[in-house]
């Protein structure tokens, strides 16, 4: 079963093709290579400036300020990077068509480029041709993935691009805010909110999926439980929780919401054995990183009721839960689409401990005020360290020719 995750809505047998018409660099071939490469380095600038915006107050976002910068480029420059890799990796899988590579995908990582250089300083070019220019990446994926999913009549998976339109529809409602002087922290609350909602839908076919070859392999008898009912209340309960944080974040209804939709998250993350998988880091840290999602919950519920600052939330969500699906889900595409044994190195095990440790300190920042820039600088160290990590290991794979085509193999 490849990554590229054609069982994820089962709406095409098409076989996956296997090679690629693009002859020149191998970065260029599949969009993962580009894209996840792009995110990890990014990934440590955009921390070391925000880092540095904090302690040494260097100027970096514009008129749009440091802290508003920092929001907009972990969700809409980072994520959204790590989101096309596996968007562009998938399709290829619900098409039966070739991957986007070449002089196209070289064009929309150029784009998605451009838009980092000019959110550093919007007045550069100008306000508004920048916030164009930034806004435009999410779109331009939205319409190229499209445009594959039309052509291999692929008509299930148009539901995908949902996501895509709605991040859109939040980046440049992000923009407008700002260029007319408000405050972004709903549309911020929205976009965490759609991730958070895709990686209950992704998460939940791959985790148990990946689980169940590994332990059938391993000759364990006890598998995860097949997809039920629990599943669908679990999400809907999610997006549900999600709307109520992004709408109304405070008061007992939202407290309510978000501690019924934690139970529900929980419930269907333990029926996928992830204790059985702690000698397989690969898959520990998908586990791992889905226990986010209830924690969260759990915190959305404590700061409903007061007792937990909003930005310890919002970084559980982040952090926590995005940081560390996002890096699991790019080690390990890598290593089963350049043909690398799906198994940890040393130095991708310290890359999810380190972003762990990033995860959990990162929230009490707020709740010991006195200890805020010493707790934000351990954290932002280990997230620094972490995709530092990937970047050593993984661009020597992004960067070269698949070593053996049928060994990418989940």
């Amino acid at each position: 079963m490849h990554f590229g995750l054609g069982h994820l809505y089962a709406a095409s047998r098409r076989p996956v093709p296997r090679g690629n018409l693009h002859n020149g660099p191998a970065i260029l071939s599949y969009g993962f290579r580009p894209f996840f490469l792009g995110a990890g380095v990014f990934a440590v600038l955009a921390m070391t400036l925000w880092i540095g915006a904090l302690t040494l107050g260097w100027d970096v976002g514009g008129r749009y300020g440091p802290l508003n910068w920092h929001a907009h480029e972990m969700l809409f420059g980072y994520t959204s990077a790590a989101l096309a890799g596996f968007m562009l990796t998938a399709i290829p899988n619900w098409t039966g068509r070739l991957p986007v590579g070449g002089a196209p995908l070289l064009g929309l990582f150029a784009l998605w480029c451009a838009g980092r250089l000019v959110m550093l300083t919007p007045e550069l070019f100008g306000a508004i041709p920048s916030a164009l220019i930034e806004a435009s990446f999410l779109p331009v994926l939205g319409v190229l993935a499209a445009r594959e999913i039309v052509a291999g009549r692929n008509w299930k998976n148009l539901r995908v691009l949902a996501a895509v339109v709605l991040l859109s529809a939040a980046n440049v409602a992000f923009h407008l805010t700002l260029q007319r002087g408000g405050d972004p922290i709903v549309i911020l609350r929205l976009t965490v909110s759609i991730y958070m909602a895709l990686i209950s839908l992704i998460g939940g076919r791959i985790i148990p999926s990946f689980t169940r070859n590994w332990l059938v392999k391993a000759g364990v008898r006890q598998l995860p439980s097949p997809a039920s009912q629990l599943d669908k209340i679990a999400i809907a309960l999610l997006v549900v929780a999600l709307a109520a944080w992004t709408l109304v974040p405070e008061g007992i209804v939202t407290a309510c919401i978000a501690l019924t939709a934690a139970g529900a998250q929980g419930a269907r993350l333990s029926r996928w054995r992830g204790w059985a998988t702690l000698e397989q880091p690969l898959l520990v840290v998908l586990h791992i990183a889905y226990v986010f999602l209830p924690v969260a919950l759990i915190g959305v519920a404590m700061s409903a009721m007061g007792w937990l600052s909003a930005p310890s939330v919002l970084h559980l969500m982040t952090v926590g839960a995005i940081g560390n699906m996002t890096l699991a889900v790019m080690t390990r595409a890598t290593r089963a689409h350049t043909g690398r044994p799906l198994r940890a190195s040393v130095t991708t095990t310290l890359i999810y401990l380190a972003i762990l440790v990033a995860a959990i300190i990162r929230p009490f920042a707020e709740v010991l005020p006195e200890y805020y820039h010493l707790i934000l600088g351990v954290s932002g160290g280990c997230w620094i360290l972490a995709y530092s990590g990937f970047v050593a290991e993984y661009a020597p794979m992004l960067l070269t020719p698949t070593l053996n085509a049928k060994s990418a193999k989940t």
